[in-house]
């Protein structure tokens, strides 16, 4: 009776070992799983072993090989690749952080933990900047100048980009602290009514702490100002203060809006106790002293 058990289970064993070769030689086929083999420099014998969970990294490799970002990620963890590495007779497999991933990393490092951002703009990057619509031009022209120079002098006057909605302002400028990040240089990009929401939901907590970041980061892009209900706390105490600190620091200071400077003081005049065109003028003039002044007119991209 043992005897046949033995043999039972070495005929089982055997049946294993030749659908493991068969599954690994038909893995074979594919080029990239050949490859990936041979870059990590193990023999048939433990090769075969993995061939389930090659093909997987095989599978997750392809996904990153035309990947444009983490938000279109497809691999079972975002951002991350499922990856072997030869540790004596086995394989290990674990994820790990793809170039996107591992710039977002970087990023973190560089930028307040207090303020998030969408993922559009976290992964906006200078090289995928669309350069075949002129009306963009100017304004690229200036970024690359921007980009330049920072390095030299690092308080050098900011841009107020106003134009039309969904013209792209924010990815370009965005796109820009991001490869500056990469140089650890702090920034902050914040959508100017969330920022406002935020900080005042942060009255009992962090607030001093969220200003402080605001008003002392190397380089703050506000984005969307005009789109707010204008109060005059939120014009005086905040934008104000912020304005204020960062123009007597001569810190570099980016604002996006739809609205032009001068619309911009209209709006900044009015809130519910009445107008008030000397407080708004004195933002105004703030902007003015922090920012050179560009329009950027042309296709909505969020279509």
């Amino acid at each position: 009776m043992e005897k046949l058990e033995s043999i039972d289970v070495y005929k089982s064993k055997k049946d294993i070992d030749h659908e493991l070769l068969k599954d690994y030689v038909k893995a074979l086929k594919d080029e990239e799983f050949k490859r990936l083999v041979a870059r990590l420099g193990v023999n048939e014998d433990i090769a075969k072993k993995y061939t389930s969970k090659l093909e997987r990294s095989v599978c997750e490799l392809k996904n990153c090989a035309n990947c444009q970002g983490l938000v279109f990620c497809k691999n079972a963890i975002a951002g991350c690749v499922y990856y072997p590495k030869k540790e004596d007779d086995k394989l290990r497999f674990n994820y790990v952080a793809c170039r996107y991933k591992q710039e977002e990393i970087a990023l973190d490092g560089t930028r307040s933990i207090t303020f998030e951002e969408p993922y559009a703009i976290k992964n906006a990057r200078l090289a995928d900047i669309d350069l075949t619509d002129k009306k963009r031009a100017k304004v690229i022209k200036w970024i690359n100048s921007f980009y330049k120079e920072y390095e030299k002098n690092a308080h050098i006057k900011g841009i107020y980009l106003h134009g039309s909605f969904g013209s792209g302002k924010t990815y370009l400028l965005a796109a820009l602290l991001n490869e500056l990040a990469k140089k650890k240089v702090k920034t902050i990009i914040i959508y100017y009514p969330e920022m406002l929401r935020i900080l005042k939901a942060s009255f009992s907590d962090d607030f001093e702490e969220k200003m402080h970041d605001l008003k002392t980061c190397d380089i703050l892009l506000i984005d969307d100002i005009g789109a707010e209900s204008v109060t005059s706390w939120s014009r005086d105490e905040i934008l104000g203060t912020i304005l204020q600190y960062r123009m007597d620091a001569c810190l570099p200071t980016f604002l996006t809006s739809n609205l032009t400077i001068e619309e911009l003081e209209i709006h900044l005049s009015q809130t519910k106790n009445g107008v008030d065109v000397i407080k708004a003028r004195r933002i105004i003039e703030r902007i003015k002293q922090l920012t050179v002044d560009m329009e950027l007119i042309s296709e909505n991209r969020r279509k």
